[in-house]
């Protein structure tokens, strides 16, 4: 799965690489745990906002027609 930033963070667990809003989640060749991303993608307590969210493929279900 893909994941989207959607608040400015430095991930600890990624030898404190900065996220900007707007990137892609995980960057390189980092893995993250389920867990952690579900820390990034949850309203963190002390700062009150998440970090992430899945990046949901529209599916548009147009089909191509030959005439």
């Amino acid at each position: 799965m893909a994941y989207r930033v959607i608040n400015r963070f430095k991930d600890s667990m990624d030898n404190n690489r900065l996220y900007e809003v707007g990137e892609e989640y995980p960057k390189g060749d980092y893995k993250p745990t389920k867990e952690r991303i579900k820390e990034l993608s949850s309203v963190h307590k002390k700062y009150k906002k998440a970090f992430i969210e899945e990046i949901k493929e529209e599916k548009t279900g147009k089909t191509s027609s030959k005439k």
